[in-house]
Formats: C-alpha cells, sequence, structure tokens
C-alpha cells in the first residue's frame, strides 16, 4: 500500500469510529437548556481531553492484534449500518445524566462518546502498524485532524441538526458503517498475509 493511499485510509478509519457528525447531534441533544451556555467550553474541553486520553493510549500500547480490532470495527460497522447508535455512543441513563447541571466534559463527552472503545482501537492499532517514528508522528497527526473536524461540528451542532435533520444523520452513520466494514475486511486480509500458516500458500 503506498503513502498517500496508507494515509487516506488511516484518515478514514480515525474519521468514521470518531463520527464527528454523530457526536454533533448527541451533543446537541444533551447540552440543550442546562448547557446551551457552555457548549463552547464544553466542546474545547471535551475535544482537548480525548485527544490526551487517545495520546496516552497510542504511546502506552505499540501492537494490537489485527483480529480483536476487526471485531470491534465490524461490530461498529453493523450498528451504524442498522442505524444504530455504534459503540461510541452514550446510554440513555448516561443521556440523563448528562442533561443535568455539572460538567460532562469528561464524562460523557470525552468518553465514551468521543474516545469510544472503536476509536480508541483504531487509534492504537493504526499506530501499532507505524513502520516508523514518521508514520506514528502523521497517524497522531490524523487524529489532531479529526478531533479538530470534530469540535468544528459540535460548536455547529445546531446547524447541522437543521440541515441534516435526523433522516441526514442516519444516512450518515449507514455510509459510515459501510466504510468502516471495508476498512475491517483490509485489516483481516493484511493481518493474513503475516499469518505463519499461511505463509507457504502465499
Amino acid at each position: 500500500m503506498s503513502a498517500p493511499s496508507g494515509i487516506l485510509s488511516s484518515f478514514v478509519t480515525l474519521l468514521v469510529t470518531i463520527g464527528p457528525i454523530e457526536t454533533a447531534v448527541i451533543f446537541a441533544s444533551i447540552t440543550v437548556g442546562i448547557h446551551r451556555t457552555q457548549r463552547a467550553s464544553l466542546a474545547r474541553r471535551s475535544t482537548v481531553i480525548a485527544e490526551t486520553r487517545r495520546s496516552i493510549c497510542c504511546t502506552s500500547q505499540s501492537q494490537l492484534s489485527a483480529s480483536p480490532a476487526a471485531c470491534c470495527f465490524f461490530l461498529q460497522a453493523l450498528s451504524l449500518t442498522f442505524s444504530g447508535p455504534g459503540l461510541s455512543s452514550i446510554s440513555e441513563g448516561e443521556r440523563r445524566d448528562a442533561e443535568k447541571p455539572g460538567d460532562i466534559a469528561v464524562f460523557p463527552l470525552a468518553f465514551p462518546l468521543i474516545a469510544g472503545p472503536g476509536a480508541l482501537s483504531a487509534a492504537v492499532l493504526l499506530m501499532g502498524r507505524s513502520q516508523s517514528w514518521m508514520s506514528g508522528v502523521s497517524v497522531l497527526a490524523l487524529i489532531g485532524i479529526c478531533l479538530g473536524i470534530t469540535y468544528v461540528a459540535m460548536r455547529g451542532a445546531d446547524r447541522l441538526v437543521l440541515l441534516l435533520g435526523q433522516t441526514g444523520a442516519d444516512v450518515v452513520g449507514r455510509i459510515s458503517g459501510i466504510l468502516l466494514a471495508g476498512l475491517a475486511v483490509q485489516i483481516i486480509f493484511d493481518g493474513l498475509e503475516h499469518a505463519p500458516f499461511l505463509r507457504p500458500l502465499i
């Protein structure tokens, strides 16, 4: 895989697992009313916290098996494709807690909404597959770009909701699920290429 296509694949993987549109829609719903005046601060602090958490995970874990990661991606892909909330979402109980007074930048915004299981698995997997320090820096830079897009989406959450509506958000989720399923298949094939028991057959 060439460098440009590898960077594009990594970017799409991170963007789909983070899900800026889905995040913005949920962000808009849980910050209505009591958190409305704090939206800018909540969006900024939650993305910074998510970036910090993801960077720590990336630097502390150098390898992640392709099979668990691919399974995680498949679960999220199936959920998104069939209009589910995905792995990086919040339950109804968490939503009710978020609508109460208090600081929600860490929970549930940073985790599990922005830095959920799927997004963290993607970041650690891509970092583990980096062949050089430059490719590792590229992954961290792509994470920063995706989180920047997420921040912008949260700041414009109301406009996005009006523009897309529930149907538009569902369509974005379904397309993201299809892309993620394709990436999961690619990860499995990449892993099989390096499987010791298959090397004599390749």
